[in-house]
C-alpha cells in the first residue's frame, strides 16, 4: 500500500494552466458536525481533468459508534449500511494514492478535510497538504448577484446541474464538480486562465479595487519587474517577481501591507519588464529603485544615506571617522548602510583597540598644550591621547597597524576581545552593559561580512560565470550581459551604476548591485560554474569563523 503525503508547492509554481490541473472533488458524510467527537460514515470522489472524468472512489465507512438520528433523517444512511463497511483507517491508504498530488475540490471544503486530516492524525498518516479550493467562496465571487444563497443544493437547481445533492457522498461529489466546471468558465472571463489565479480569485473579489484587476491581464507568468504608475503615469511603487502576473495579483488579496491599499487606489496602469532569470530581475529593480526613488518604495531607495568608516592613515595620529562619499586616501569600510550602524563598528573598534576616541585633527607639528589633560579614554586606560601629548608615536602606529588588520584581515583582533568583555559583564550580571557590547560586535561583524563580499565580487575583475542556465558577465562587481542557452548575450534595460576597478573604494550608488550579485552567487556558489575571471575568484565563500560564532550566539 503506497504510504503518500504530498508536498505543498509554492505560489511561484502555480501558473499551471487550468486546463491541465487534475482535480479530485471529495464529500464525505458524518455522523455529526464536531470533528472531535464525530467520525466519517462515506466518502466519495471525483477525479477530472479538462472537462473528463477520469475516475471515481465511493465508499461507506464503519465509524464504530451510533449515528443520530437526525443524520439518518438527513442522509439516509442506517447503523445497518455501515455495520460491514471498512474502518475508515483502512479506507485512508486508498483514498491517498487515488487523490495523490491532485489540487482538490469541496464545496465548503474546510468541513471535509477537517475530518479527513483528523483521522488520518489518529491513524498516524501525513496529513494532505495538497492545493485547496473551495466552490463556496468563488461561488459567492462569481454568483452572489444571481442566487439567494450559495449553498450546493440551491446551486444545483437554480444553475440546472447535471447532477443534485442527495447528502450522499458520490453525489454531493458529482454535484459539486458540475458546480467547479461552470465556475472555471465564469473565471475565465475575469482573466483567470491558471492555478494559481484560482487560488486568490475568493481573496480578490472582497478586494475594493477588485476592479482593476483588468491591469493586470497582460502580465505574463515570467521574471521581471513591475511598476505601478500613477494618473501622470509617475512611477508610484516597483517591484520584482520570479512569476509577475501571480506576485501583482496577489496585493488585490493576500497582501494586507498597510501602504498597499493607499497604492492601489492611486494606481492607474501597470507597466512591466520580463526578463530570463530571476538574478535580472532584482539587478533591474534596483537599478530602477535607483534611478527613480518611487515614494512608495523604502528598500532600496535609502542609498543616498550610506556612510563610510575611514582610518585617516594619512594623518600623524590616524582615527576613525564616518563620512559620505570615499576619500582618496585612508582605509575604509563601507558603503555601511546608515550613520548608526557606522558609530557602533567604531565604538566596537574602541572598545577592543585603545585608538584615540577624540575628533581632533592633530598634524605632524603639533604640540599640546603646557596645561594640556589627558582625555577620559586615556584616564581610564582604555584610549592613548596624542592631544595631551602622553602617546608614544611608535606605540600608537602598532595600534593603527592592528586597527587596519582588524578591519581587511584579522577580525578576531576587535571580536576577541569583545566577546571576552561580554561573558566578564555577563558574569557580572551586568546584563544591560553586555547587551550593549553584543550589538556593536554584531554591527562589526556585520560590516565585515558585507565588506568582504564587496572586495570579493570586485576583485575578480571581469567574470563570466553560469549560475543554473543563466550567464552573467560581470565587471568590477556589476552586471554587463545576461545569456541564456542558445541566445545572445542581452544588457538590461537601464544601464549598470558607475563602478571603479578594485581596490578603489565602492561608491554608494553601486553598492546595492554588487552586494545582490554577490549573494547570488553565494547562494548557488556549488552550482555555478566560471566560465572565465581576470582576478581572483574565491568561490564559494570560505565562512569566517568569529563572524560565524557571533551570529550563531546572536
Amino acid at each position: 500500500m503506497l504510504n503518500w503525503a504530498a508536498v505543498q508547492r509554492s505560489l511561484d509554481d502555480l501558473g499551471t494552466p487550468l486546463a491541465d490541473v487534475t482535480f479530485c472533488v471529495l464529500d464525505i458524510e458524518t455522523t455529526g458536525s464536531d470533528r472531535g467527537g464525530d467520525l466519517i460514515t462515506e466518502i466519495g470522489v471525483v477525479k477530472v481533468r479538462r472537462g473528463e472524468c477520469l475516475g471515481t472512489m465511493a465508499t461507506l465507512v464503519n465509524p464504530g459508534k451510533a449515528i443520530a438520528p437526525s443524520v439518518v433523517v438527513l442522509t439516509g444512511i442506517t447503523q445497518s449500511m455501515v455495520a460491514t463497511a471498512p474502518r475508515i483507517e483502512c479506507v485512508l491508504p486508498s483514498l491517498q494514492e487515488f487523490v495523490g498530488d491532485a489540487v482538490i475540490v469541496g464545496h465548503n471544503v474546510g468541513f471535509d478535510m477537517g475530518f479527513i486530516n483528523a483521522a488520518l492524525l489518529r491513524s498516524d498518516r501525513a496529513s494532505f497538504r495538497n492545493i485547496v479550493i473551495d466552490t463556496l467562496p468563488l461561488a459567492r465571487r462569481l454568483m452572489r448577484d444571481e442566487v439567494p444563497n450559495c449553498r450546493l443544493g440551491t446551486l444545483a437547481t437554480r444553475l440546472r446541474l447535471d447532477h443534485k445533492p442527495t447528502h450522499r457522498a458520490l453525489d454531493d461529489a458529482l454535484a459539486t464538480t458540475d458546480l467547479l466546471h461552470l465556475l472555471l468558465e465564469r473565471a475565465a472571463g475575469l482573466g483567470v486562465l491558471g492555478l494559481d489565479d484560482l487560488v486568490l480569485l475568493p481573496k480578490m473579489g472582497g478586494h475594493p479595487q477588485a476592479g482593476k484587476l483588468k491591469l493586470t491581464h497582460h502580465l505574463p507568468r515570467a521574471p521581471g519587474v513591475y511598476r505601478f504608475l500613477g494618473a501622470y503615469d509617475e512611477v508610484l511603487y516597483v517591484g520584482k517577481a520570479t512569476n509577475l502576473r501571480q506576485r501583482v495579483r496577489s496585493y488585490f488579496g493576500s497582501d494586507d501591507r498597510r501602504k498597499i491599499g493607499p497604492l492601489l487606489r492611486e494606481t492607474q496602469r501597470l507597466a512591466h519588464t520580463a526578463t530570463s532569470d530571476p538574478i535580472s530581475a532584482e539587478i533591474l529593480e534596483l537599478r530602477y529603485l535607483h534611478r527613480l526613488n518611487p515614494r512608495y518604495n523604502r528598500v532600496g531607495t535609502t542609498w543616498q544615506k550610506y556612510c563610510y568608516v575611514r582610518i585617516t592613515t594619512e594623518e600623524a595620529w590616524p582615527r576613525l571617522v564616518i563620512t559620505s562619499e570615499p576619500a582618496a586616501t585612508g582605509v575604509h569600510i563601507g558603503p555601511l548602510t546608515s550613520r548608526s550602524t557606522a558609530t557602533a563598528f567604531i565604538e566596537a573598534v574602541q572598545s577592543a583597540l585603545p585608538i584615540r576616541r577624540c575628533g581632533t585633527k592633530i598634524g605632524k607639528n603639533y604640540k599640546p598644550p603646557v596645561d594640556a589633560v589627558p582625555c577620559a579614554g586615556a584616564r581610564l586606560g582604555v584610549a592613548l591621547c596624542p592631544c595631551s601629548g602622553t602617546a608614544d608615536e611608535a606605540t600608537y602606529w602598532r595600534i593603527v597597524a592592528q586597527v587596519v588588520a582588524a578591519c581587511t584581515t584579522s577580525p578576531q583582533l576587535v571580536l576577541d576581545p569583545l566577546w571576552t568583555k561580554i561573558a566578564e559583564l555577563a558574569a557580572g550580571r551586568r546584563y544591560e552593559e553586555a547587551a550593549s557590547m553584543r550589538d556593536r560586535a554584531t554591527a562589526f561583524a556585520g560590516a565585515i561580512t558585507r565588506q568582504r563580499r564587496f572586495d570579493q565580487l570586485r576583485s575578480a575583475g571581469e567574470v563570466e560565470v553560469q549560475i543554473h542556465d543563466t550567464t552573467l558577465q560581470i565587471r568590477d562587481g556589476v552586471l554587463l550581459t545576461v545569456q541564456q542557452p542558445g541566445q545572445f548575450a542581452t544588457e538590461l534595460e537601464l544601464a549598470p551604476p558607475v563602478a571603479p576597478a578594485f581596490p578603489v573604494t565602492l561608491p554608494r550608488q553601486a553598492a546595492d548591485e554588487v552586494l545582490c550579485l554577490a549573494r547570488a552567487i553565494d547562494r548557488a556558489s556549488f552550482h555555478a560554474r566560471l566560465h572565465s575571471c581576470t582576478g581572483e575568484w574565491a568561490w564559494p565563500t570560505t565562512p569566517v569563523p568569529e563572524v560565524t560564532r557571533l551570529h550563531a550566539a546572536a
